[in-house]
């Protein structure tokens, strides 16, 4: 009972949970593949050699072939696609070593009638085998057809009369197959209809080629290379948590960061409006942040499971993307100016709530400025405080606070400089929230080289949505001029080996993890610093 629920588990996997499990070197996950997708193979098999033994032969080549090189495959839930590009390669060089295609050494159907020396219509079936005179004759009916109307019409007949099979296989409309079946049908003469049907229902693959699958692939180890995937998944164990943890807290450093920025808020205020206001505008941040992940897993589900107006979806995500953008940007505006407004307010009404010394407007307490500078700059500089109406913005080599220019560092609600790290940051390398720089990092990136949970650039990696000139990578919306790689892709060159080498993928298979531990390091840890010191300085709430 036991094996017989872990079978049922394994057969409702998606092909990306499959993949995984298969790399980890489940072969009952791999066996799950093959029944999966045999059918399909060697239908397509079948309808560009013509020869149900080759066809077989050449998808349990295939089958073996993606067993070892499993790792190559970057984005598991296109498996299918890799999967049949594997066969047609296979298919290819088939024919190229075979003289004698459709069907090696075939004669005519008249020469078969004299060699066994029995009319045809004399000739006995087998229950569970073709004959070599069928083969011919079926073929024979087939070939002359072209493969658009070929190929629905085996898988048609082979799964029990299943348009919504064959739509799912071609991925295809219902309507489209409906249609190619009917002309496939007309071109089929009236007298081989019935005959065809019953031989291509008693061609289907079972449970014997399952067998004769794993039986090739017993010997073969699992692939030992990592599947580096679109959202970061790497092969199983240690590896893999550690990835997927990384990628999650890089993604979404600025959300991590937004929490202590809540904390640093709250020990500045001094009043329950400020409190009030404080939690607000940190509410508000965190409600965009949610309305864009449901978002983006919203119109990724929808695109995935209706092709044809996967463009459209693209096309929202992308403006979800840039609404996501002018929002933050609105609120960071709306957020300096409104705090220092209501700080000068809450001075004014309520001047008991700002009696102690770190309150006052010209206390040393409220900003640090070290003794050294270089240019007459401060080294360091940072506001503890919160920022008042009147308060230029901080400056300094390494610079922090609400709006910080650094000559070489800057940290803050806006940052300026050659790295940046910000709710909205703007540098060479710039991380945030929202980062705009030669090297765009954080939840939106913008930049020449933008990487994010969605990214805008000439080269653009991300998790949900990428927009690139050049080239585009991402585990869901991926749209460029040239090359673009994931579920849903618009490009010239669409998840081909020529679209990855564009892309750099293998170049980013080997600083992956750097790049996101990196992007840990410089967005929270100086939002945990910031936020310690301004409780020390200011006192708790």
């Amino acid at each position: 009972m036991s094996l017989f629920k872990a079978r049922i588990h394994i057969a409702d996997t998606n092909d990306a949970g499959l993949v995984l499990a298969s790399l980890g070197g489940d072969r009952d996950a791999f066996c799950e593949i093959v029944t999966r997708y045999q059918n399909l193979l060697c239908s397509l098999a079948y309808s560009s050699l013509g020869d149900l033994k080759y066809s077989e032969d050449v998808t349990q080549e295939t089958f073996v072939e993606a067993w070892k090189k499993l790792d190559s495959l970057r984005d598991p839930e296109k498996l299918k696609s890799w999967l049949c590009g594997i066969l047609r390669y296979k298919v290819s060089h088939f024919r190229r070593k075979e003289a004698n295609q459709p069907i090696k050494g075939a004669d005519e159907l008249e020469e078969l009638d004299e060699k066994n020396g029995t009319p045809a219509s004399e000739g006995k079936l087998e229950d569970q085998a073709i004959s070599a005179q069928q083969q011919a004759l079926l073929w024979q009916a087939l070939e002359k057809m072209p493969e658009t109307y070929r190929e629905p019409l085996i898988l048609f007949y082979r799964e029990q009369c299943s348009v919504e099979y064959v739509a799912s296989q071609l991925d295809l409309t219902e309507d489209t197959v409906k249609q190619r079946l009917s002309r496939g049908r007309k071109q089929l003469q009236k007298a081989m209809i019935s005959f065809v049907e019953d031989t291509l229902t008693k061609s289907k693959q079972g449970t014997a080629f399952t067998v004769a699958v794993m039986a090739a692939i017993q010997g073969i180890s699992p692939p030992v290379k990592a599947s580096i995937l679109g959202t970061g998944a790497v092969k199983g164990g240690l590896l893999f948590k550690w990835a997927s943890l990384l990628i999650f807290m890089a993604s979404f450093a600025g959300i991590i960061s937004s929490y202590f920025g809540l904390r640093a808020g709250l020990a500045q205020s001094r009043t329950q409006r400020e409190r009030k206001r404080t939690i607000l505008f940190v509410s508000l941040f965190f409600g965009i942040v949610i309305i864009y992940i449901l978002g983006m897993f919203g119109l990724k589900h929808f695109a995935v499971n209706d092709y044809t107006m996967a463009a459209g979806y693209s096309t929202a995500a992308h403006l979800l993307v840039l609404a996501f953008i002018v929002s933050y940007g609105v609120l960071v505006i709306k957020m300096l100016k409104g705090m220092r407004k209501l700080r000068a307010q809450e001075r004014l009404f309520h001047p008991e709530a700002f009696q102690a010394q770190a309150d006052q407007l010209h206390s040393k307490q409220r900003e640090y400025k070290s003794r050294l500078r270089l240019g007459g700059i401060p080294l360091i500089h940072f506001r503890f405080g919160m920022p008042e109406i009147g308060d230029k913005p901080i400056v300094g080599w390494i610079a922090g606070g609400d709006l910080a220019y650094g000559i070489l560092f800057a940290w803050g609600g806006v940052a300026i400089a050659p790295i940046s790290v910000g709710i909205i940051s703007i540098g060479a390398i710039s991380i945030g929230a929202v980062g705009f720089g030669l090297f765009g990092i954080g939840t939106i990136a913008v930049g020449a080289i933008a990487f994010g949970a969605s990214a805008i650039g000439y080269k653009a990696y991300a998790s949900f949505s990428s927009l690139g000139w050049e080239s585009a990578f991402s585990n869901g919306f991926s749209t460029a001029k040239d090359a673009a790689i994931g579920p849903i892709s618009i490009a010239q060159e669409v998840n081909t080996p020529l679209a990855a080498d564009i892309a750099n993928l293998s170049l980013m298979d080997q600083s992956y993890l750097w790049i996101m531990a990196a992007i840990i390091v410089l967005v929270i840890v100086p939002a945990v610093l910031h936020s310690n010191k301004v409780r020390k300085i200011m006192g708790k709430p």
